[in-house]
């Protein structure tokens, strides 16, 4: 199964994710932590989900109730997709850093000189 694409949003979305693996979280802390809208959160959270690196349940109907809230929606990383995405983020990283130096570069020069 291939992954979701690797934007930038994504990734700030898996980093999020990352902190606390195993925790559960709802759609709108997601969006506090990454800084990022709503309509961008939930869109990459359904894609993840439907390459399985998230599983998502309803909270039970008593918490919302007793709290005057709606009811929410809790994601969490399953343990494939918690390594998949550390897998895809180390790839995205080093993909980031500079090569040794490129073929066609020019060497570096002593200081004092043009």
């Amino acid at each position: 199964m291939d992954g979701p694409r690797m934007t930038l949003q994504t990734q700030r979305v898996l980093r999020a994710a990352l902190q606390e693996p195993a925790r559960e979280w709802y759609g709108l802390q997601m969006c506090d932590v990454t800084g990022l809208p709503s309509g961008t959160v939930y869109p990459i959270i359904s894609r993840l989900e439907r390459h399985g690196w998230i599983e998502s349940r309803w909270e039970d109907p008593a918490e919302h109730i007793t709290e005057g809230r709606p009811r929410r929606r809790y994601y969490r990383l399953t343990g494939d997709g918690a390594d998949r995405a550390r897998t895809a983020l180390a790839r995205v990283d080093q993909a980031r850093r500079p090569s040794a130096r490129l073929p066609w570069s020019e060497p570096p020069r002593p200081e004092g000189t043009s």
